[in-house]
């Protein structure tokens, strides 16, 4: 719990009233790995913080997996649409790792939006954060070469890359896993 409130705490000024809300309504889960969270189809209920671990989000395009989001600890994930409009995902969440998640409800969550100050001004703040990532990404796939995507991911994000497989890395960078192993090769020399 002290990592989601530190957090949040570094976004948004919390209350003692807010700490205790925050610890009210998050449910602390452990996670084997491999694990499915959310399955494509299934209406997301919860949205993640992960305290520990590693989790990927993916699609299961004909037949093809396509990583789309690779989480590192101390952050925050969920299928966004299907949360917020209660329809089924289109997405596939599950732990690479043993992982430990905090998780809030659907109806906690709209309690703290309706009853809190600091809530709606951190899902902003969050929010914000990671359609900046999504915008910085749609940019690197524009204009960076394979491996200076790679490249990036590594600097980073280098506990990701020491302990994603190359399947999940190369699908998350665009490219095939032989391409992948190519580029690992010519750097190591």
């Amino acid at each position: 719990m002290t990592n989601l409130l530190n957090y949040i705490h570094s976004r948004c000024p919390l209350t003692t009233d807010d700490i205790s809300l925050v610890e009210t309504y998050f449910i602390t889960e452990n996670v084997p790995a491999q694990t499915l969270l959310l399955e494509a189809g299934k209406t997301e209920r919860y949205v993640y913080f992960l305290s520990e671990g590693i989790v990927k989000g993916y699609q299961n395009i004909d037949g093809k997996i396509v990583v789309q989001h690779l989480v590192a600890e101390q952050d925050f994930f969920t299928s966004l649409d299907s949360f917020m409009t209660e329809t089924p995902s289109l997405d596939y969440y599950e732990t690479i790792t043993a992982s430990r998640v905090l998780k809030i409800s659907k109806p906690d969550f709209d309690i703290l939006q309706k009853e809190t100050k600091f809530w709606a001004i951190f899902v902003k703040e969050v929010t914000n954060e990671h359609l900046g990532c999504k915008l910085e990404r749609v940019k690197d796939f524009q204009i960076l070469t394979a491996k200076q995507r790679y490249l990036k991911f590594v600097n980073q994000y280098p506990k990701l890359a020491l302990n994603v497989s190359i399947d999940n890395m190369a699908s998350f960078l665009g490219m095939e896993p032989q391409s992948l192993s190519r580029i690992r090769k010519q750097i190591a020399f």
